[in-house]
């Protein structure tokens, strides 16, 4: 009971994970448009490429997106506490698929129109998942997965969820892990590996990743521990599967390394994050209303500022701050619009504020004085 009651606690560094991530995902993209390839996936690419920052995105482009899917899995144990299966499903439907549809046929096809127009294209309507096809991975999983899941929150005292507890807090059974990950690329055998959006490596990948964090948290304390007194031997292997990478393989490592060396990373940033992330604050409070609808708009912002940004003659390294501050500025200007505006909030992944009850709304028309 008393570890049903600490798991049952909000987790800040979850949230400030996913806030993490999606600012990560933001930087990545605008990186992209610095990069020679950046056109043939949709980007708009500044005419003087900037090679050194393949190096960081290199490091991250391996675990960015598999941490969300985790983060995500462990998001969908704290929304079933209180929840039916079809609340929860309910409840996913409002946060997920309704900004995933409007995202869709509206969001996306602004960011389209702009990339024709810089390069020239014929200006048409084209609606497409874009960018936001995470989201209709995630509400995928919740409708596959949920079951299973709910089965497993439902039984936390059965045997099934006893041995899943016991087994992820002992170092081995990431070696469990870890087969499930190395087993999918080496069925699916994906090319490359870190091509996730609108793929069957991507699904299945985050399908996994989904899961085992359901599961994470599901175990309670035993699995953070666990992980925590490893943290630095997952940065350890982490850190020289990379440089094994980049300067072995000249960037492309068998998939089975890259399994690896993207859950080691993703374990590493776990550990870090309980230790010194578990804590709540005004920024986390702000940040993490604010990462949903950033996620939703950033591209938006991105192509407007590198329309703008790319013919200037300019060094490439100011550039890059300009479109990143451009994108920032958009992105946030329009959140606190969005946030404001309660019919909004739904198509942008925010719950509704609540109407205020007559008799408040009567108290704050009184004047100062009626009130003393």
């Amino acid at each position: 009971m008393e570890n049903q009651e600490k798991i049952s606690v909000r987790r800040y560094d979850i949230d400030w994970l996913r806030v993490i991530a999606i600012g990560l995902l933001l930087i990545y993209h605008v990186a992209i448009g610095f990069q020679s390839w950046g056109r043939m996936i949709g980007f708009i690419t500044s005419n003087e490429s900037w090679d050194a920052l393949w190096y960081p995105m290199a490091l991250l482009n391996v675990w960015r997106i598999p941490l969300l899917f985790f983060v995500s899995g462990m998001g969908v144990y704290f929304a079933m506490r209180q929840r039916s299966w079809k609340e929860l499903i309910g409840e996913r439907a409002g946060r997920i698929l309704l900004p995933f549809v409007f995202g869709m046929f509206v969001i996306v096809p602004l960011h389209l129109l702009v990339w024709r127009y810089y390069y020239g294209m014929k200006l048409q309507y084209t609606w497409d998942p874009g960018h936001l096809w995470f989201l209709g991975n995630i509400f995928c999983y919740v409708v596959l997965l949920s079951p299973i899941l709910f089965y497993l929150k439902q039984n936390e005292s059965g045997k099934l969820v006893l041995w899943i507890k016991r087994t992820l807090s002992q170092p081995w059974a990431l070696l469990l892990v870890l087969a499930a990950f190395i087993g999918e690329v080496l069925l699916v055998n994906p090319n490359p590996f870190e091509m996730y959006a609108r793929t069957w490596h991507g699904f299945y990948l985050g399908l996994l990743a989904f899961f085992f964090g359901f599961c994470f948290v599901l175990s309670g304390d035993g699995f953070w521990q666990m992980i925590r007194r490893g943290r630095w031997i997952f940065v350890t292997i982490a850190l020289g599967l990379y440089l094994l990478r980049m300067f072995h393989f000249n960037s492309f490592a068998p998939d089975y390394l890259l399994a690896t060396e993207s859950l080691c990373w993703i374990f590493a940033v776990f550990a870090f994050g309980s230790i010194h992330l578990n804590k709540p604050g005004k920024a986390l409070t702000y940040l993490s209303e604010a990462a949903y609808p950033v996620y939703i708009l950033h591209m938006v912002f991105l192509y407007l500022g590198s329309v703008w940004v790319f013919p200037l003659a300019i060094p490439v390294q100011l550039q890059f701050v300009l479109v990143l501050l451009i994108t920032l500025v958009g992105c946030f200007g329009t959140f606190e619009l969005v946030r404001r505006v309660n019919f909004l909030r739904p198509l942008f992944g925010l719950k509704l504020k609540p109407a205020k009850p007559a008799a408040a709304v009567r108290l704050e028309t009184l004047p100062t004085n009626e009130l003393s």
